[in-house]
């Protein structure tokens, strides 16, 4: 199977990029094309769309290769604050580990359907969606999870 890097070597002028932040109800997903060098689409997917969508992509593409955010590769992931009940840092951790399971399951699907993959774990800070426009020049609306997964991938 060729390597992210290698198909990046290979093919840098001409690469589809999809960026996936995932997420157990939608999964925020972005289309870069190296060749453009712009932000073609920002989706947000359930898990089997996104199925879908990766192998249509792959069909029709054959410089596919998948950036996904790799959360359950932090050391830790505290979403919770000292005030917060007992209760409440349950359901956190719940909804946490819930999107780690999913990130998990599109390795599972890049790797059947033998897309190139790299995993990413999140160290920057959230971007609001103004600082988004005016880094991608992005004109429509955007959530937090579209910006999230674009930001996995812009400029590559």
């Amino acid at each position: 199977m060729t390597t992210f890097e290698e198909l990046n070597r290979t093919l840098k002028a001409s690469v589809t990029y999809i960026g996936i932040d995932p997420d157990r109800d939608k999964n925020g997903v972005a289309l870069y094309r190296n060749s453009s060098e712009k932000l073609e689409a920002l989706l947000n997917l359930s898990f089997f769309e996104l199925l879908d969508y990766l192998k249509a992509l792959k069909e029709t593409d054959s410089t596919v290769s998948v950036v996904i955010e790799a959360g359950w590769m932090n050391d830790g992931n505290w979403h919770i604050r000292a005030s917060d009940t007992a209760r409440k840092a349950a359901k956190v951790g719940k909804y946490v580990g819930g999107n780690h399971e999913v990130g998990q399951k599109i390795v599972e699907m890049c790797e059947y359907l033998l897309l190139p993959y790299r995993l990413v774990v999140p160290k920057r800070h959230k971007v609001d969606a103004e600082t988004f426009k005016e880094i991608t020049k992005w004109c429509g609306r955007t959530n937090q999870e579209q910006r999230d997964a674009a930001m996995l991938v812009y400029g590559l």
